[in-house]
């Protein structure tokens, strides 16, 4: 979905079933109405209220799974107006991170058409392609993958018509206007133009998801050797790719 700039300030809870409220602040996709999800995420959680279970940001709303047995949602529905209402809403921690991609043909079978489509060579391609911060809008599908908004828009592409059963592990694929990685073998219709040897998902790991909502993601392109070197390093848990904090 493309990103609007626009975007003025709104609150809406619709109920999901008997244990869900979905807190809508905005009407289009940006990273100001982005911005204001991930507030009101961080203050639920450092408010811990009681019956709160889960919190799940998305583009433009934030899920709120809840126990009604333990909070009405009308008591719900008014903590979190009040709050939204409170001037000093904090941002959670937010990072930046480096994914290295190695773009050549074996590891992106969709690259040469979507070059061609947009009537750019391989290698023009490929630097529109690392030439954006990517901003983490949610994660969702599977676990692990996050949807990055700030695709140029030279590259901006339909689905393909007939998905793909099994895609590696890494892929860096895009779809319509977003891009993203695969965190595991699955099956795609996003068009692949390259792969990382980060891994996206791993559940040893106290923190599973390598990205949260709100970080910034950048692609940085690597030689054929370089990325089997860091593949194996990842492989044996020696290696991940380092993050900056933002500001």
């Amino acid at each position: 979905m493309p990103e609007d700039r626009a975007a003025p300030d709104v609150l809406r809870m619709l109920a999901v079933g008997d244990t869900g409220l979905c807190v809508e602040l905005g009407d289009g996709i940006s990273p100001q109405v982005h911005q204001r999800v991930l507030a009101l995420d961080a203050a639920l959680r450092a408010a811990a209220w009681p019956g709160v279970v889960e919190t799940v940001p998305a583009y433009r709303s934030l899920l709120i799974h809840f126990d009604p047995l333990r909070i009405s949602p009308q008591a719900l529905r008014a903590r979190v107006a009040a709050l939204r209402r409170a001037p000093d809403l904090a941002l959670a921690a937010r990072r930046r991170w480096t994914l290295p991609v190695c773009y050549q043909d074996e590891f992106a079978p969709d690259l040469a058409e979507l070059a061609d489509r947009a009537g750019l060579a391989g290698a023009q391609a490929i630097a529109v392609h690392a030439a954006v911060d990517y901003r983490v809008y949610f994660l969702g599908f599977a676990p692990g993958f996050a949807y990055l908004g700030g695709l140029d828009p030279r590259l901006a592409t339909p689905r393909r018509p007939q998905p793909r059963p099994a895609v590696a592990p890494g892929s860096v694929a895009i779809g319509g206007t977003q891009t993203g990685v695969l965190p595991m073998v699955m099956p795609s219709g996003w068009h692949v133009v390259g792969r990382t040897p980060a891994r996206l998902f791993d559940i040893r790991l106290a923190e599973p998801c390598l990205l949260r909502p709100g970080d910034v993601v950048r692609f940085a392109p690597v030689p054929r050797a370089e990325f089997a070197h860091l593949e194996a390093r990842a492989a044996s848990g020696t290696w991940r790719p380092a993050a900056e904090d933002l500001p």
